[in-house]
């Protein structure tokens, strides 16, 4: 695990999207955004980079409005 700076902030600011979705989504009872929520408090553990936490997330995002496109 790399623990400079950069990873840990990074890894807080994914994380703590994810904490407000989660909470956002079992608030209104939406799975898709309890789903997504999850996924960015945890994947941060596993990948180092800042960049590609940032990265992971657009794609995340984007994957969560294609899923509320489509009428998830």
């Amino acid at each position: 695990m790399n623990l400079d700076g950069n990873s840990l902030l990074a890894g807080f600011a994914v994380s703590s999207v994810g904490l407000g979705f989660f909470m956002y989504g079992k608030k209104q009872g939406r799975a898709p955004q309890i789903l997504f929520g999850v996924i960015c408090m945890v994947y941060p553990y596993f990948v180092w980079s800042p960049a590609w936490m940032f990265a992971i997330l657009a794609a995340l995002i984007a994957g969560m409005w294609l899923a509320l496109r489509l009428g998830w």
